[in-house]
């Protein structure tokens, strides 16, 4: 009995993490993504930020590479910087945090590092380049 109760409570545990979005977000079983970070494609994420009354969309490239071209309303944290300014920029570990970069390298690598850091409901799509919906350039 005691077995069967804690399956429940994990199955339960993982399905108040997918963001009450009403969109199925798959995790891609064989990158390195950890619990509490999924991987989805940037229409999926397009349509999460079209649905949410709060979310963070954070840019985690170079500062040159974020003035070339960034999307709308993202924050740019470095992946070098995010666990150490985490704390101070993303107080609540339980907000939808969106993540990208140039290729999917380094917001899979912050990813890890937010859930590593107790953040529950972390998506990272990718790369920018995989973004159809427009970008902006400068500060």
């Amino acid at each position: 009995m005691r077995a069967f109760c804690t399956i429940i409570a994990f199955c339960l545990l993982l399905c108040s993490c997918s963001g009450g979005s009403g969109i199925e977000v798959g995790t891609d079983a064989a990158a390195d993504q950890p619990v509490g970070c999924q991987k989805i494609s940037a229409d999926v994420a397009k349509q999460m930020m079209d649905d949410a009354q709060n979310y963070i969309l954070i840019d985690v490239r170079t500062k040159d590479e974020y003035e070339e071209a960034h999307i709308e309303g993202a924050v740019l944290i470095p992946v070098d910087e995010i666990e150490d300014r985490a704390g101070e920029l993303l107080p609540d570990k339980d907000a939808m945090i969106f993540l990208y970069c140039r290729s999917g390298n380094r917001s899979a690598r912050a990813g890890g590092a937010l859930a590593g850091l107790g953040y529950t409901q972390v998506f990272d799509f990718g790369g920018i380049g995989d973004w159809p919906y427009g970008t902006v350039s400068g500060q």
